[in-house]
């Protein structure tokens, strides 16, 4: 059983920039797949990115391109999301996903991970 746990939410000003974390207790991270998606009020749960086991391949959705980066230390059971030039239409919980195989067509669907962190809120002001 994987346990995640996500870190650096919080609220910050349009355009701004927060740094989420997501430490896994599994020692050997190494071999899942790492996401984050995120679910605003009333909305359904949306992908957000998506690393591969190695770090080599990275995936995000349209509306996080160019200002969200996912990054992973498999040595330090962490997974990262930093996000620059933050919008009020990216407040939503943040939630930290695992899985040890998933088909590249199927990265953005929530169901095919197994393992999910707690949530951490963040929260940018309209």
């Amino acid at each position: 059983q994987v346990q995640l746990v996500e870190s650096g939410g919080g609220l910050v000003q349009a355009g701004g920039s927060l740094h989420l974390s997501c430490t896994a207790s599994e020692r050997t991270l190494r071999k899942y797949v790492m996401g984050w998606f995120r679910q605003a009020p009333g909305k359904e749960r949306e992908f957000v990115a998506t690393i591969a086991w190695s770090g080599d391949r990275t995936y995000y959705a349209d509306s996080v391109k160019g200002r969200f980066t996912i990054s992973r230390d498999n040595a330090g059971n962490t997974v990262y999301l930093q996000m620059n030039s933050l919008k009020p239409e990216d407040t939503a919980v943040y939630y930290c996903a695992a899985t040890d195989s998933i088909l590249e067509t199927r990265i953005a669907t929530s169901g095919e991970y197994t393992y999910w962190g707690q949530g951490t809120q963040v929260t940018v002001p309209s």
